[in-house]
């Protein structure tokens, strides 16, 4: 990949369609750990299965996917992780970092193949990026990377020196260091952030209406993939506030949200989906080096920005990769 300058529990599988769950004798079994919902997690599939297909597996055709989703809940992600082991499957795909942590505690044998918003060495998935090491490898957009960059274009259309509001999933393991690069990003921009930490349970409500008391003019959510799980109600919340939002995927915006900078992460799962066929086929993730996502978008919803009587600055969107108008 090349380097660009501008920068889904037990219960929930049996939803899936069956020829994505139940294993067939003599095909090979992929593990996907997710931490999130079946529901939020149903528009990266066909990402993955793209990635598959360029390997020159199909689902159900030559391959069988066994699902396990978390629904929010970390905590279940061991318990899980251990059941594939137990499967025996012939490769782990595991979609955020929390679910990677744990299949790499799980088993040091089976194949691991990850996607994560966060530094892989740092947070111990793999000895380097180049060279991995052991049974883990995958695929990084290092979104929590570009915390300071998105604050300062939220700051461009937030509406005068109004403090911005801050979400972030309480037990999310990258919370404490997206808060900390936040608020050093809001004091370097002289702008006041008020931060409010969301449970597993996601109660949405309370914490967006704790931030309106403290007169936030805009949300900033943090680069967490918990809230994947509440998109829509983030963007009717948003919506009901009158509060610009900036997320760090585009499909937040495609739902109503105002703005996203970060990585085209349905790319990165379409790579990560490529080095899961070829760690079927053969090859090792030990030799197979930590990719980096080349591919970064600035989205802007302008029916949004109406709805708000916001009018985005020229300079701003004339740096906009996707416009949705």
């Amino acid at each position: 990949m090349r380097r660009r300058q501008f920068i889904l529990g037990l219960g929930g599988a049996a939803a899936w369609p069956l020829v994505l769950r139940a294993q067939q004798p003599g095909l090979p079994t992929i593990g996907m750990l997710h931490s999130q919902t079946r529901e939020s997690e149903a528009a990266r599939m066909p990402a993955i299965e793209q990635g598959l297909g360029e390997a020159g597996f199909v689902a159900g055709r030559n391959v069988t996917i066994e699902h396990r989703f978390a629904d929010g809940r970390n905590d279940r992600l061991p318990m899980l992780a251990n059941d594939l082991v137990r499967q025996q499957v012939d490769v782990i795909f595991a979609n955020t970092t929390p679910p990677a942590l744990a299949a790499k505690a799980a088993t040091a044998t089976i194949p691991i193949v990850f996607v994560s918003g966060v530094d892989p060495v740092e947070v111990g998935l793999v000895a380097s990026l180049n060279r991995p090491g052991g049974n883990v490898t995958g695929v990084t957009f290092l979104s929590n990377k570009l915390v300071a960059k998105r604050l300062a274009l939220l700051c461009d259309v937030a509406p005068g020196g109004a403090p911005i509001g801050m979400l972030a999933a309480e037990h999310n393991p990258n919370t404490e260091t997206d808060v900390r690069d936040a608020l050093a990003a809001a004091n370097a921009l002289g702008r006041t952030l008020h931060v409010a930490k969301v449970a597993p349970a996601g109660d949405i409500d309370a914490a967006i209406a704790g931030l309106v008391r403290q007169q936030v003019g805009a949300l900033f959510v943090a680069p967490q993939a918990d809230f994947r799980m509440w998109r829509q109600q983030l963007v009717a919340l948003a919506a009901q506030h009158a509060l610009p939002t900036s997320f760090s995927s585009s499909d937040h915006v495609a739902a109503g949200g105002l703005m996203s900078y970060g990585p085209d992460q349905m790319d990165s799962y379409r790579e990560a989906g490529v080095y899961t066929g070829r760690i079927l086929k053969g090859e090792r993730p030990a030799g197979l080096p930590v990719m980096l996502a080349t591919k970064f978008e600035f989205a802007v919803n302008l029916n949004t920005a109406s709805a708000l009587g916001l009018t985005i600055p020229p300079a701003v969107l004339a740096l906009a990769t996707r416009v949705i108008e």
